[in-house]
């Protein structure tokens, strides 16, 4: 397959192209069911059963804290992503992505067994941050393998497209996760599953891993990084010679992740649970609707992997981030209907913004960075976009929406957010076709602002 400028592109996806792609959405699938139901249970279960005492200190302080149990492993996104970054950068993007895939799965399983405040007292709140902490810093290094798997055997005219694979990997995550919360909300009484049915979504993950591992395996190491290997070009230091090169290009990636991940990260946790528990709306249709919309994501990403090798990752970036902007007042305006309908149309149309400023990042990213850096610049740049965006948005919109009474505080912020992050990517000068062997071509690493 080729990965360099001026070689013949191939007009047909090989086997081993269709295995390269599985694997790369595979684990970024996994990552998403994890968290996404994981943020369904901090929305919905995690304040009776592990934080219930708090409520008599304060009323809503346990859900408060609930919904910084989501937050608090994105603090070790970025440890992930350095560890696996070094090693990634040095034994290969394969063997990692197999390693972040299994620890990934077995936490969110152990979560699924974890026994409750009232079975094993302050214990349990401690293992349930203890595990959400080891989900966090295995997600931090699962997306820059994938990222950097999907792009560096890419055709050059279409990494966009290749790369939105494990971008598609969050809708896919949620679309999984919505249907298995569907079927156990429709199936059985709000009691039987706060009692033990949120458990099964947990438990489900183990199948999860165990096909992931199988896709995984199969699929060859990155060309490029073959023959970086080949060349002698690794490096015993990555993050060190990272953090002295292309300090920019990691601080850029990080701002440019901000607008989209708070964004989603209200669809993928917030506006079910206000939806349901702020709003009174019913827990099936309030699914049934997130599931739609996480078809809507699907699509509009791949779209703008797509778009994204026509007209630049940069334009595409800044399309989608003035939909969201444009779109934010809309949604919450429609949400406070308490219409099921209005509310399924304002999240599914918000999806379009999320997609085309969601689906380009692999390319863009994996465009930005020389190869002997790239999985840690790709892979620390994104974590810290992660814990400046969707870390604590579910928290922050909990609290603007306490203390405003209104939800359109709640635009408000994220508006802002997307406005950082359009400056962000119109700071980055065009990357489409870049060389993904940069170490080779100072030229081309002087045309990316890099040193």
């Amino acid at each position: 397959m080729a990965v360099a400028a001026g070689q013949p592109q191939p007009t047909r996806m090989s086997s081993a192209d269709r295995r390269v792609l599985a694997g790369t959405m595979v684990g970024t699938t996994i990552e998403w069911y994890d968290f996404f139901i994981f943020a369904q249970a901090a929305g919905l279960v995690f304040a009776a059963l592990y934080f219930g005492p708090l409520e008599s200190e304060s009323a809503g302080l346990a859900q408060l804290v609930s919904w910084a149990t989501i937050g608090i492993s994105f603090f070790f996104r970025p440890l992930g992503a350095i560890i696996a970054g070094r090693l990634g950068d040095r034994i290969g993007r394969k063997a990692m992505l197999v390693f972040t895939l299994v620890l990934m799965g077995s936490a969110t399983a152990l979560i699924g067994l974890l026994p409750t405040y009232a079975q094993i007292g302050v214990w349990a709140p401690i293992l349930l941050m203890l595990l959400r902490i080891l989900q966090g810093f295995s997600a931090g290094g699962e997306w820059g393998g994938a990222a950097l798997m999907a792009v560096e055997h890419a055709p050059v005219n279409k990494r966009g497209f290749w790369g939105a694979y494990p971008q598609i990997g969050v809708p896919v995550g949620m679309i999984l996760a919505t249907l298995v919360l569907f079927v156990l909300r429709s199936s059985m009484s709000a009691e039987a599953f706060l009692e033990w049915g949120w458990r099964i979504p947990f438990l489900l993950s183990v199948v999860l891993i165990v096909i992931g591992y199988f896709i995984r395996s199969a699929v060859a190491e990155s060309p490029v990084f073959k023959r970086m290997i080949e060349r002698k070009r690794d490096t015993a230091t990555p993050l060190r010679n990272l953090m002295r090169t292309n300090k920019r290009e990691v601080l850029l990636a990080a701002v440019i992740f901000i607008g989209n991940n708070a964004a989603g990260y209200l669809v993928i946790a917030f506006l079910s649970s206000y939806a349901q528990r702020t709003l009174g709306m019913p827990a099936a249709p309030v699914l049934l609707a997130t599931l739609l919309a996480s078809f809507g994501w699907l699509v509009f990403t791949l779209v703008g992997g797509v778009l994204s090798d026509r007209i630049g990752r940069v334009r595409t970036f800044q399309i989608g981030y003035g939909l969201i902007f444009v779109w934010m007042i809309p949604l919450f305006l429609l949400i406070d209907t308490r219409n099921v309908w209005l509310y399924g149309i304002a999240i599914f149309l918000l999806t379009i913004g999320l997609g085309l400023s969601y689906g380009p990042m692999s390319a863009l990213y994996a465009e930005m960075f020389p190869a002997r850096v790239r999985y840690s610049g790709i892979g620390i740049g994104y974590a810290l976009g992660a814990i400046l965006g969707g870390a604590f948005a579910p928290l922050i919109a909990q609290a603007l929406l306490g203390r405003t009474g209104w939800s359109g505080s709640i635009a408000l912020y994220i508006m802002a957010l997307c406005v950082i992050s359009f400056i962000g990517v119109s700071m980055v000068k065009e990357t489409r076709g870049a060389p993904l062997e940069a170490d080779e071509s100072p030229a081309a690493d002087k045309a990316l602002n890099r040193p």
